[in-house]
């Protein structure tokens, strides 16, 4: 798409995207939702990023950005129109000239369990090896005293089902990922186990999807807010905002999960969220319900009940 001297915008839209599966995925899901709404025509452009580049874990290459910086610079230099981001892998700080243009509806953010002959969680034998990338389920599993032997793992969905699923290889006896991801491909018949919130809390905005634009591109951000999904959005800002008072990242041990529930007044959100030591020997844990109005004030009171109870010492801990 090219930008005409009044900012606006004529033809075809670029959405800059990764290229792994997943990611391609859900940038069509949105791209056919754009062009549903608008009648615009959406084109995929593959971006690698150096989360890609790389098979170290995500904590030893920098933590959050790995998957977004690339993209986000193709987006200010114009080489894209729109972005298409796991909300998760976002910094929470905003990036100068870039606006969050919209949050759509959201997929289920729980965490869903792939294991061996049918099994759930509470069904693996003690000493089973059960893979993620995740500190934050790392340090959750743990916590269950199930006895069971995290495996840090990374690679794409289908390579750590494989793990488990695979007829040549399989050295696993579950992994854990999030059900969105399962669900966006196409393989929730894979799962043996959706996780219960009580059992492992999900990330700050898991299972969302970020769209930026460049701020100064009106007519791509009008477009965008048309597939604005309000309730989602008070629901990830209060998570992330929980986040970035506790000023972690997503390699931190971090979970949040806000929800919209009635209450006496109307909708209200409903937020929890947890700080748990890798080695999963101590936890904090909270919640709050306020407007969702204030979804980021909501996270921040939280996030500052959780300092005050030790998360920070929590998420010093070293496994």
């Amino acid at each position: 798409m090219t930008a005409t001297a009044s900012g606006t915008t004529t033809g075809t839209l670029r959405l800059g995207t990764r290229a792994s599966a997943l990611a391609r995925a859900q940038s069509q899901t949105v791209a056919d939702a754009l062009t549903a709404v608008t009648g615009i025509p959406v084109e995929l452009v593959h971006i690698v990023t150096e989360g890609d580049r790389s098979s170290a874990a995500i904590a030893q290459l920098g933590g959050t950005g790995v998957f977004v910086t690339a993209i986000r610079r193709a987006l200010l230099q114009g080489s894209i129109d729109l972005a298409v981001h796991s909300y998760k892998d976002l910094p929470t700080a905003a990036e100068p000239g870039l606006i969050l243009a919209a949050v759509p509806g959201r997929e289920d953010p729980r965490d869903a369990l792939v294991a061996r002959d049918g099994l759930t969680l509470g069904e693996l034998p003690p000493g089973s090896r059960i893979g993620t990338g995740a500190p934050r389920r790392v340090a959750q599993l743990r916590a269950l005293g199930l006895g069971l032997d995290v495996v840090p793992i990374r690679g794409n969905v289908d390579s750590r089902v494989a793990r488990v699923l695979g007829t040549d290889g399989a050295d696993l006896d579950a992994v854990v990922l999030a059900r969105a991801g399962l669900a966006r491909l196409g393989r929730l018949d894979a799962i043996t186990e959706t996780l219960d919130p009580l059992q492992v809390l999900p990330a700050p905005a898991q299972g969302a999807l970020a769209l930026e634009c460049r701020t100064s591109d009106a007519r791509t951000r009008e477009l965008l807010g048309r597939l604005e999904d309000p309730a989602a959005r008070a629901c990830v800002a209060a998570e992330r905002s929980t986040l970035a008072a506790l000023e972690a990242g997503c390699s931190a041990p971090v979970a949040a999960y806000a929800e919209v529930a009635e209450g006496d007044d109307g909708p209200e959100l409903f937020l929890r969220a947890s700080v748990t030591s890798i080695d999963g020997s101590d936890a904090v844990r909270g919640s709050a319900t306020g407007p969702l109005s204030g979804a980021v004030a909501l996270g921040r009171e939280l996030a500052a009940e959780l300092l005050d109870r030790g998360a920070a010492a929590l998420m010093a801990v070293r496994a």
